[in-house]
C-alpha cells in the first residue's frame, strides 16, 4: 500500500477496523484468542477523517526587544540551567530533594513571584509560586524538580557537574542528569519569563507554578499538594507542562493525554502457608520445604497466556472504551509518521520483531488504545557470582499496569486480587507503589490550538497524538481541576534515566532542532498566544 493512500484511508481502514469489520487483517496472530474470554478489545473505527495540524493558523505575533534579550543573555541563561543540574535532587534516595526544592522556589522570588512557598505533604514537598500580572488569562504551569538516581557506569562526565559537551552530531549540549528530563526545559522556560519581564516589566498572562519532588516516584503525595491550592487552581485557563518535544531531526510530537499507571509489587513469603519464614536456609531443603521464589513463578504465570503477551485476569479489559471521534482522528493523522518510522522505531529499541508478528499500523493501535501488563524486576535469593545454594525465604517482582480510559488502579487492584485468590494464591500480597489514572485533553481547547499554532510559526508542524503510551500524573489536572493540559517546547534531548543525558544548547550547522534561544523564544510567543487565544 502506498503512503498516499495510508494518509487518505487512515488507520481504521488498514487495520481492517472500519465501520463495517473489526477483525484483525488476514493471519495476524491474536493470543487473545487462546485466553478464552479474557481478550484484548480491537474496537472498530467509524471514521478514516485524519487530524491536520497544519490547518491550524500560525501565531502571527512579534516580540523582537524581547527575542533580542534572550539572545544577549545566552550565557547567563545556560548558567541558569548548569546551576538547576549541578543540584542534585534524586528523589528514591532523597538525595538533595529539600534543597532544589529551596533554588526552586529561590528562583520564582527572584524573578518577582508576589508568592512562593515550600508546600510540605507527606512525603517530598512541592513549590509554589504564584505571579499576578493583572492579566486576563492564568496558566497553571507543572514542573517536577526530582530527577532519576545515577547509574553506575556508563557516564562520560560527571553526572551532576552540569558539563558542556561537544557532540559531533548534535553540536553542543548539557549533558547532565535533570538536563532534558526535566530540569532543562523547565529553566528554560523561566529564562524566557525572566526576559519577557525585564523588557516589558510584565507577563502577558498570571503564572501558576505547581512543582512537585515526587514524579519519578510515581507523584503518590502530588494529590495533597494540589489540594492545598485547589481552588485558585480551578480559577485557571489550563495548564503546560514544559518539555524538549523535538526528535534529532527536528519533528515534533505532541500528545493530548498519558496512560495511567498501576505499579505494585507482587511479594511472596513463607509463613504458615509454608517456606521459611525469615531468612534464607540451605538449598538441600528444598525436598522438604515449600520454596516462596516457585510459589511466586506460578502466580505470575496464572496472570498471563503462556507468550506473556494477554492478561488472563477475569474483567482486565472489561473497561476498556472505544476510541471517541476525535481520537480516531488524531490516530488517523499520526499514521503516516508511524509507519515512516516504524524501522528506525526497531533500530532505536533494538528488536527485531513486534508481538506475534505485529503490522506497524497494528502496533499504533495497541500503543495507543489497549492496556499493557508488564514484569519490571524479579529479585530472589542469590544472582551473584558463582554459586550459592540457598532456598529463599522471600520472592519479589515488580509490575506494572499502563492504563487507558476508563480503568483505574482501584480496578486494578480488586481484580488482581480476586484472580489470585480464586486461583489459591492468597499468601500472595500486593503492596502498591504508585498509581493513578489515565488524562486526556481534547485538540480544540485553545490552549493546545496557542500551542498548535506556536509550532507552526516555527515550522515544526507537531503531530497530535491521542495519548502517549507512557505516564505522568495530568490526571490531577484534567480529571481533578477540569482543566486543559498540554506538554510543549522545542528544543531536543535524550537518554532520559540513563547515561549521559543531555539537552541541545547550541545545534550543529544545518540541523533542524531548536537551539536554547529559540527555544526560550518558542516560550515567549506561546505565553503570548495563549493570552490572545478564543
Amino acid at each position: 500500500m502506498t503512503k498516499t493512500s495510508v494518509s487518505r484511508r487512515g488507520l481504521g481502514a488498514l487495520l481492517g477496523l472500519g465501520a463495517a469489520a473489526a477483525a484483525l487483517p488476514a493471519g495476524a496472530h491474536d493470543p487473545a484468542a487462546e485466553a478464552g474470554p479474557v481478550k484484548a478489545p480491537k474496537h472498530p473505527f467509524t471514521t478514516t477523517e485524519a487530524f491536520d495540524a497544519s490547518k491550524v493558523p500560525a501565531y502571527k505575533g512579534k516580540h523582537d526587544k524581547i527575542y533580542a534579550h534572550i539572545d544577549a543573555h545566552q550565557a547567563e541563561h545556560v548558567e541558569n540551567l548548569r546551576r538547576w543540574v549541578r543540584q542534585r535532587s534524586i528523589s528514591a534516595q532523597n538525595d538533595g530533594v529539600l534543597e532544589m526544592a529551596k533554588l526552586v522556589e529561590s528562583d520564582l522570588k527572584a524573578l518577582g513571584f508576589q508568592e512562593t512557598a515550600i508546600v510540605p505533604s507527606k512525603g517530598h514537598p512541592g513549590v509554589w509560586g504564584w505571579f499576578d500580572a493583572g492579566a486576563k488569562k492564568t496558566l497553571v504551569v507543572y514542573m517536577m524538580y526530582d530527577v532519576q538516581p545515577i547509574e553506575p557506569t556508563g557516564w562520560k562526565v560527571d553526572a551532576f557537574a552540569g558539563d558542556l559537551v561537544d557532540d559531533p552530531k548534535l553540536g553542543q549540549v548539557l549533558m547532565a542528569r535533570g538536563a532534558t528530563n526535566q530540569k532543562g526545559p523547565e529553566r528554560a522556560f523561566l529564562n524566557a519569563v525572566a526576559s519577557i519581564l525585564a523588557v516589558k516589566k510584565k507577563l502577558p498572562v498570571n503564572l501558576m507554578i505547581m512543582a512537585e519532588g515526587e514524579e519519578e516516584l510515581g507523584s503518590p503525595n502530588y494529590p495533597e499538594i494540589i489540594g492545598q491550592y485547589e481552588d485558585r487552581l480551578k480559577t485557571a485557563d489550563g495548564v503546560m507542562f514544559p518539555m524538549n518535544s523535538q526528535t534529532p531531526a527536528g519533528a515534533v510530537s505532541m500528545p493530548m493525554g498519558v496512560k495511567g499507571i498501576w505499579y505494585v509489587e507482587l511479594i511472596a513469603q513463607g509463613g504458615p502457608h509454608g517456606g521459611p519464614k525469615e531468612a534464607e536456609v540451605h538449598g538441600s531443603l528444598k525436598s522438604i520445604l515449600d520454596s516462596p521464589a516457585w510459589r511466586l513463578a506460578h502466580a505470575l504465570a496464572s496472570l498471563t497466556t503462556v507468550d506473556g503477551n494477554t492478561c488472563l485476569v477475569p474483567g482486565f479489559y472489561d473497561s476498556v472504551r472505544a476510541p471517541s471521534a476525535e481520537e480516531q482522528r488524531l490516530a488517523n493523522g499520526v499514521l503516516p509518521q508511524w509507519l515512516a518510522e516504524a524501522d528506525a522505531r526497531k533500530d532505536a529499541l533494538k528488536v527485531d520483531r513486534w508481538i506475534g508478528g505485529m503490522t506497524a499500523e497494528e502496533t499504533l493501535y495497541e500503543n495507543l488504545f489497549n492496556p499493557s501488563f508488564n514484569i519490571d524486576g524479579l529479585v530472589s535469593g542469590y544472582t551473584g557470582v558463582g554459586t550459592k545454594t540457598i532456598l529463599p525465604h522471600r520472592a519479589v517482582a515488580k509490575v506494572d499496569v499502563r492504563m487507558v480510559p476508563n480503568q483505574t488502579p482501584q480496578e486494578m487492584m480488586a481484580k488482581f486480587r480476586a484472580h489470585l485468590d480464586a486461583n489459591g494464591f492468597t499468601d500472595i500480597q500486593i503492596s502498591q507503589l504508585s498509581g493513578y489514572p489515565p488524562a486526556q485533553t481534547s485538540v480544540d481547547a485553545p490552549l493546545v490550538r496557542a500551542a498548535i499554532g506556536t509550532f507552526n510559526k516555527y515550522g515544526v508542524t507537531p503531530t497530535v497524538l491521542p495519548r502517549l503510551a507512557g505516564s505522568a500524573p495530568y490526571y490531577v489536572f484534567t480529571d481533578r481541576l477540569k482543566l486543559p493540559l498540554v506538554t510543549a517546547g522545542l528544543g531536543h534531548g535524550a537518554a532520559q534515566h540513563a547515561p549521559n543525558e543531555y539537552m541541545v544548547i547550541k545545534p550543529r550547522a544545518g540541523s533542524k532542532v531548536a537551539g536554547l534561544a529559540e527555544v526560550e523564544k518558542f516560550y515567549v510567543d506561546l505565553l503570548y498566544a495563549l493570552a490572545e487565544a478564543k
